[in-house]
């Protein structure tokens, strides 16, 4: 599936939130620096998703807070991750 989120990097804890209208936003502590926040992200969504690095693919925004992301994974489960 492919989830279109909107990166905080910098921030003082790692977290995941939904918007007042339904989009995803994560907060994670990597600074952007040479491309050390998306690594973290995929890093981190792995462990709260429960899945392989390798099933997160960063397809766009490397160098944009809004980023699509392909992950290997049914629709269901990856909602059933994010908070409400």
């Amino acid at each position: 599936m492919k989830l279109r989120i909107k990166v905080k990097p910098g921030s003082k804890k790692d977290e995941i939130m939904r918007e007042a209208d339904g989009s995803v936003k994560v907060k994670i502590k990597a600074q952007p620096v040479e491309g050390k926040a998306n690594k973290y992200l995929v890093e981190y969504l792995s462990e709260a998703f429960a899945l392989s690095k390798s099933k997160i693919v960063l397809l766009k925004g490397e160098t944009n807070s809004y980023k699509t992301l392909e992950i290997d994974a049914e629709e269901n489960y990856i909602n059933s991750k994010l908070p409400t």
